[in-house]
This record gives structure tokens, sequence and C-alpha cells, in this order.
């Protein structure tokens, strides 16, 4: 007798259907090539004044969907624009009788406004969740969020959080063997995320690598603190976060490790959205390389690319993993388990 498809599949076993939103499908096609799934047609529309639609342009019906977008603004669409488009899409796609939404959201806005810091601040992460459930959505899976437990905590519906920490492994642990290593955290908020890479880079390289830590408070954009705590002469020093906006903070890690006798200093961030000056801070600053993923794309990305400091790593093969354990029933821990 056939085994029965498990409950949460669309009970025809068809194949998933992928979709992306106007801005995104460059990723979403990288995403499709791994594992040979092609972007699926729909339609964008403007109106006057500034409202649009989304539809797809094929049946979706009892299918099991993923929705990429990624919700950074760049000069064609702001966070919210994006934002809003996607949660009419995912509408669209309930209405039509998809039998599960997934949300592919390679970068997440509003992360980072996840706790109250002042009187009567919003916690905004929280909101958002609330938008993507409102419409439907039954599955959301991003990376490397700003606060994880902050982020799993916002949403009731099922949520998975994938890690580029393994492509930065690989990219320094084949760069770094010359000197000793320390992993730095720019920040307290930081550490955690620096100790996992600190551990699973050592176990990669086969010898020990140190620990460091700079102190970081921000109060209405301006940067203070003074500590630092590690050792870092004569090492090279690797800064991790987990995105870059305007290069300040890396920068002012980067010179407070130059100050203590550092070899070299590297960073690793996983959102790029390098606003502002970044290219010119990036390029001004003590680092010798700053690697990021293609999860934000934008003009800042390319001004700061002609600097020579920034490498970029794929991680549309983590969210191609991610749709084939979503959709065959297989393990997601396996993808970011050391």
């Amino acid at each position: 007798m056939p085994t029965a498809p498990p409950a949460y599949l669309p009970a025809t076993g068809a194949a998933p259907l992928l979709f992306a939103l106007d801005g995104s499908r460059a990723f979403a096609e990288r995403v499709g090539q791994g594992i040979g799934l092609a972007v699926s047609a729909h339609e964008e529309r403007e109106f006057e004044g500034g409202e649009h639609k989304a539809r797809p342009l094929v049946s979706v019906r009892a299918r099991d969907v993923y929705v990429l977008h990624s919700l950074h603004g760049d000069g064609r669409h702001s966070a919210n624009d994006k934002l809003c488009r996607l949660l009419f899409f995912i509408g669209a796609l309930k209405d039509a009788a998809a039998a599960r939404v997934t949300v592919l959201a390679p970068y997440l806005a509003y992360a980072r406004k996840d706790r109250k810091t002042k009187p009567r601040d919003p916690v905004t992460t929280r909101y958002v969740a609330a938008l993507f459930e409102a419409v439907g959505t039954d599955v959301f899976v991003t990376v490397d969020v700003h606060n994880l437990a902050a982020f799993q905590n916002a949403f009731r519906c099922r949520t998975e959080h994938l890690e580029a920490t393994g492509l930065f492994v690989d990219h320094f642990a084949s760069r770094c063997r010359e000197r000793e290593l320390v992993v730095v955290s720019p920040d307290a908020g930081g550490l955690k995320r620096m100790e996992q890479f600190r551990q699973r880079l050592a176990r990669a390289l086969g010898k020990p690598v140190g620990a460091a830590f700079c102190e970081k408070h921000r109060s209405e954009g301006v940067l203070s603190g003074e500590m630092f705590a590690g050792e870092v002469g004569g090492k090279d020093a690797i800064i991790v976060d987990d995105l870059v906006g305007s290069g300040a903070t890396l920068a002012r890690a980067a010179q407070a490790c130059s100050e203590r006798g550092a070899v070299d200093v590297y960073a690793a961030a996983t959102h790029g959205l390098l606003s502002g000056d970044a290219a010119a801070i990036l390029a001004g600053s003590a680092l010798r390389e700053l690697a990021i993923t293609d999860t934000v794309a934008g003009a800042g990305l390319d001004a700061a690319m002609a600097t020579g400091k920034l490498r970029t790593l794929g991680c549309a093969g983590l969210f191609a993993q991610a749709i084939e354990r979503l959709h065959g029933g297989g393990s997601m821990s396996e993808l970011t388990d050391a």
C-alpha cells in the first residue's frame, strides 16, 4: 500500500511553485537553478497615486507555494513598498487556494526594532509578524536575522532561520591560515554570533581561535563606548556582524583592532545594506576586506565594490536547500548544524 504524503504537503504531490516579486527575481533564479525549479510567472501592475497589484499567472490551487522577496529599500522601491507588495501577493495566493504559502525573505525589514529602548517605543518586529500572519502566511524563512529570539517569538506561524556562518567559515578558513586568528564582536549583542563563528572556524582550521569584544552604545545615531576585551596583537582579526549599514560600526571596531596591534583586519556581515557614505567609510577604514552575502542588491553595493575591499558570497543555495526540505519533509536543522 502506498504511503500517504505528510499532512503539511498538498495532496496532489505536485512540485512546488516558486515566485519572486520585482527586484528579487535574479536571486530567485539562482535559488531555482539549485533545485531545477523555474520561477513561475506573475503580473505586477502600477496604478495612479502609487497603488499597485500583483497576481500569479499560473494556477496555485492545492499547491505548495514559495514567494521570495528581499525586503530592503533600493533605488526603485522602499522597504515599506516591498513589504506591502509582498503582503498583498500572499493574500492573492491564499485567495487563489494555495495549499501552503512560504515566504523566503533573504533580508527582513524592521528586524532591528525588536524591543522598546525608550518610553512608548514601538516593537515593529512584532507588528510586521502580525501583518504576515493576517494575510495567511504559513511559513516564514529568513537568514541571519538581527535577534533570533525576538524573531521566533514575534511570529505565531512556523518560522525557519537560516545561517550564513558556514559560507563565511569556508571563505576565511581558506584565506587566513598564516597567523593566529581572533574573532571580534563589535558589540555586546553579537557575542553569541561571534562565538558560534569562532567555534566553527576553529574546527575548520584545526587550531585554536581567540575571541575579543568591542563595547558599543548607540543613541540617536551616535556611537560611544571605549572598552575592548581580548588580545589581538600580532594576530589577524575577523569582525563578525549580522549586517553593515553605514559601515561606522565595523570601521570603529577595525580601528580598535588596528590600534591594539592586529596585523590584518577582516569583517563578515551577512546583509550588505551599505547605505549613505558606506563606500567612503569602508575605503578609509582599517579593514583589509569585508565579506558579505548577496541578500541585498543596490547602488551601495556597486559603490562599495569599487573600493576593492568587498567580497560577495552567494547564499541562494541555502534557500534552495530550504525549499527541498520544507517541501519534502526533510530536516531543517541540518542546514545550520555544524
